[in-house]
């Protein structure tokens, strides 16, 4: 019998506060403040159902060594409560809901979707040959802020590009910081990851510098589109975010780095998101 609550463990669906929220202020952006309520429907669907089939890729590709890992006996594939099999469905049902809902947008969205598919498609390999495998998840959801930008807008722009670059580095220096406390395990499975490659220590530099750069790149999209102080007010909370990050989470200590501790980065997302809708509003 198929167990909805064991697929909703499988795909996190809460996770989508990472990158939703930005395919909306892609929109926004794009629609210079006036999305069509049709359009943002369709892109949380798109957005939702990608998600879900990126993360059940994820977690069938990763069975082998997830099964053990102890931090990753909670996942419904390492419990046994999904197949292979039944993971492999539920992807192309993703799919299949995925494309239809790209159809509903503007033409352009369908004939790049192949594009914005290959990054969660290819991630999950990544990590088997390159450390820097954190930068290809970075991109998979830097897909997001692109895919509701194209949706509303039906162009690719310059602010675009910065936005879905600030995105991508947010996300992957984050996941490097995150799988850092998988060095010891990556290694004796043949896996990459930054601290793998340079350790821990330089790992957690490299994060460092690249949120900086996020944020520079965040600053960028506001001054090529002419936004208020508003959304450099929100760049400025996901900014202090990120510090307080870095400051809390040792690369010799990961005693603090907690589900509290994943989730608050979704702050980043939601006080540029919400700052730049109030810009429009105020």
């Amino acid at each position: 019998m198929i167990s909805i609550r064991a697929h909703l463990n499988n795909i996190a669906l809460h996770h989508t506060i990472f990158d939703l929220p930005f395919a909306f202020m892609g929109a926004l952006l794009a629609a210079n403040g006036s999305p069509r309520i049709w359009d943002l429907f369709w892109i949380a669907v798109a957005i939702t159902s990608g998600r879900a089939a990126a993360l059940a890729i994820d977690n069938w590709a990763d069975l082998k060594y997830d099964s053990q890992q102890p931090r990753m006996a909670y996942r419904a594939m390492v419990q046994g409560r999904i197949s292979k099999r039944e993971a492999l469905v539920f992807i192309l049902l993703c799919f299949v809901l995925l494309v239809f809902s790209v159809a509903q947008l503007r033409p352009i969205c369908l004939q790049l979707l192949p594009i914005a598919a290959i990054p969660f498609v290819i991630y999950p390999f990544t990590k088997r040959f390159t450390g820097w495998c954190h930068l290809f998840l970075g991109l998979a959801i830097g897909m997001a802020p692109a895919g509701g930008w194209v949706a509303a807008g039906g162009r690719i722009d310059p602010p675009m590009l910065l936005l879905c670059t600030a995105v991508a580095l947010w996300i992957g220096a984050f996941d490097a910081m995150y799988g850092a406390q998988d060095e010891e395990f990556d290694k004796s499975q043949g896996l990459h990851s930054l601290a793998t490659e340079f350790g821990a220590k330089r790992a957690f530099w490299i994060a460092g510098a690249l949120h900086i750069v996020c944020i520079v790149c965040f600053f960028l999209v506001g001054i090529l589109l002419h936004l208020g102080s508003l959304y450099f007010f929100g760049v400025g909370i996901a900014g202090g975010v990120l510090i307080y990050q870095h400051r809390i989470l040792k690369y010799d200590d990961f005693s603090r780095l907690t589900q509290g501790y994943f989730m608050r980065n979704g702050i980043v997302s939601m006080a540029i998101c919400l700052c730049a809708w109030l810009n429009y509003m105020v």
